[in-house]
């Protein structure tokens, strides 16, 4: 199955990064996000079609702080925002 996701704008309150940081955070994002989609299917999205926005949940943030378990961390809201 392939499955393409275009996000136009991903808005982060209360999140403080350099700029330096963002294309890792991006990453990490699309990672994690691309490994939920494949290992937990397509919640809402399954029937196909374009949503015009998805709600993610809030979340407190853990670990180091790093870009890569940021992007862990706003990739499992954005997939729990999905499944609504």
């Amino acid at each position: 199955m392939k499955i393409d996701l275009h996000i136009d704008r991903l808005v982060l309150d209360g999140i403080d990064m350099n700029h330096a940081q963002r294309p890792h955070l991006q990453a990490a994002v699309e990672a994690e996000l691309g490994r939920l989609l494949a290992e937990g299917g397509l919640g809402a999205l399954a029937v196909g079609g374009a949503v015009p926005s998805v709600k993610a949940g809030g979340f407190e943030m853990s670990g180091d702080g790093s870009p890569a378990q940021l992007g862990k961390q706003i990739a499992g809201a954005v997939y729990g925002g999905i499944g609504k």
